[in-house]
């Protein structure tokens, strides 16, 4: 997978499909499959980092409905 500009989770998801579905076939060799596992791996990761800082930012209303980062 080239690392272009970031990718959305959505673009992640679909790269992942991918990946699970090369390492279906049968006739895919073990090599490949180690490599397909840690590109895989890489994704998740992207993917955790993504979603953790989405976490971050959101935002909290308080009483008076004003909006603050919640951290």
């Amino acid at each position: 997978m080239a690392n272009k500009k970031e990718q959305t989770l959505e673009q992640i998801f679909e790269s992942l499909e991918e990946v699970i579905g090369a390492m279906e076939r049968p006739d895919v060799p073990l090599e490949e499959s180690f490599s397909l596992y840690h590109a895989g791996m890489e994704m998740l990761k992207a993917c955790n980092a993504r979603l953790d800082k989405v976490e971050k930012k959101m935002l909290a209303l308080d009483g008076e409905g004003e909006a603050y980062d919640f951290e």
